[in-house]
């Protein structure tokens, strides 16, 4: 099979240089000037759509915030918006507004993924720290400029990647580390979903003259506005990048994190349009294979047909298999090697792999987290750094589905 190569230069330009990163952002956001505990943070919430509405909702009950700005291009989720604000709130469609205001502390951005980058570098720039949703990049060559602007501005930006926040995550970290399971060889990633009606092309009866289309568009190619792919953009390479993008990346991301991985050595990649054909650009049934230093596979799967297993990531080691949910933790012992463990948080602990649970409220606690470290100016849960790498494990897969070869990273 012929390969397609992406160079060791090209991935270390988009993750900033990696080891001196880490170790300089350390230094530079602890050096920042920090906010009392009294202090109110004046938030401002960029592109509030369904997504970003959720998060706000949790970020309302962390002590000492406001919601002081709301910032969107169409005016329907603007109103929605102004809703979950202080009352006082500032509401525009022009988020650079927002950026020049002396009063507004910090962004959080849930904007379409081909604007995370550029909104998350202006926010910096103008001397904000940032919460931006994952998948932290929408190219690879989008890695250096975010890692830069934190680190050269002394910014605190934390990654919309809430598993890192989770207690029993966290745990399940400490216990692979520590060798329970034994050397891991193996990880299986899933999300499935059910919900195929979502790709029925139907009048959905928005109104272009309430949606400033080109601000929507930004650096993407122009085209005429489509009701369509403006409210399913996350299935559009223009936009998004299907089901690695929005969904694998979480659970690679935990990959990397318990593994201290920075990136799969080669991908190869299986889709199809088995719900979505003639409507969607990303396929919305997807299998992925990635290939990590020291044999180390991990295989991605993905549906909108059928929700079987869900949303779940399992590490398969020489002494024994850990499964781990957004509720629960599970190890299964290899045969005499071992007790089996559990801990479970879920709010429906019989339910497993769902997309989300009462207990833990991973948004909470990450944007807690988030917060805290805005104060602080300690290192957040997941820094530019960490959102830069799951997100390369995703443009990896995505090259490789989309040229139909192997995709991989090269020495040279």
């Amino acid at each position: 099979m012929v390969r397609s190569t992406t160079s060791r230069r090209e991935f270390l330009e988009a993750i900033g240089g990696a080891g001196g990163v880490v170790a300089g952002t350390l230094a530079t956001l602890e050096s920042a000037r920090g906010f009392a505990a009294n202090e109110t943070l004046e938030v401002a919430c960029l592109g509030t759509g369904g997504r970003c509405q959720a998060l706000m909702r949790s970020l309302a009950q962390v002590p000492g915030v406001r919601i002081a700005a709301v910032c969107d291009v169409y005016d329907v989720r603007l109103a929605e918006a102004r809703k979950l604000a202080d009352p006082r709130a500032v509401a525009t469609k022009h988020y650079r507004e927002l950026l020049d205001r002396k009063d507004i502390d910090a962004v959080l951005i849930g904007s379409p993924d081909h604007w995370h980058v550029p909104m998350a570098v202006d926010a910096c720039n103008a001397g904000k720290d940032v919460y931006v949703e994952k998948p932290l990049t929408h190219d690879l060559a989008e890695g250096t400029a975010i890692i830069e602007a934190q680190n050269r501005n002394r910014k605190v930006v934390q990654v919309g990647m809430q598993q890192r926040s989770m207690p029993h995550i966290q745990k399940a970290r400490e216990l692979v580390q520590s060798g329970r399971i034994g050397e891991v060889f193996k990880v299986h990633l899933s999300w499935n979903r059910g919900g195929t009606r979502r790709f029925q092309r139907k009048p959905m009866g928005i109104d272009p003259g309430q949606v400033a289309w080109k601000d929507f568009l930004g650096n993407a190619p122009d085209q005429p506005f489509d009701e369509f792919r403006f409210r399913n953009w996350r299935w559009f390479w223009d936009f998004g990048g299907g089901l690695l993008t929005d969904l694998m990346v979480h659970w690679i991301d935990v990959a990397h994190w318990f593994l201290d991985a920075d990136h799969p050595l080669k991908a190869t990649t299986i889709g199809t349009y088995f719900a979505g054909k003639d409507v969607l650009q990303t396929p919305d049934t997807i299998q992925c294979t990635l290939v990590y230093p020291h044999n180390v596979q991990a295989h991605f799967e993905g549906t909108f047909s059928n929700a079987t297993y869900g949303a779940m990531i399992t590490f398969m080691g020489t002494d024994g298999t850990i499964y781990i949910d957004r509720g629960r933790y599970e190890i299964t012992p290899e045969h005499g090697k071992g007790k089996p463990e559990a801990w479970i948080l879920a709010s429906q602990p019989n339910r497993k792999g769902a997309d989300f649970y009462d207990t833990p409220d991973g948004e909470l606690l990450h944007l807690t987290n988030w917060v805290e470290c805005v104060r602080s100016r300690r290192r957040p849960n997941a820094p530019a750094e960490a959102g830069v790498s799951a997100a390369a494990a995703a443009h990896l897969g995505n090259r490789a589905f989309r040229s139909g070869e192997v995709a991989v990273w090269t020495t040279g």
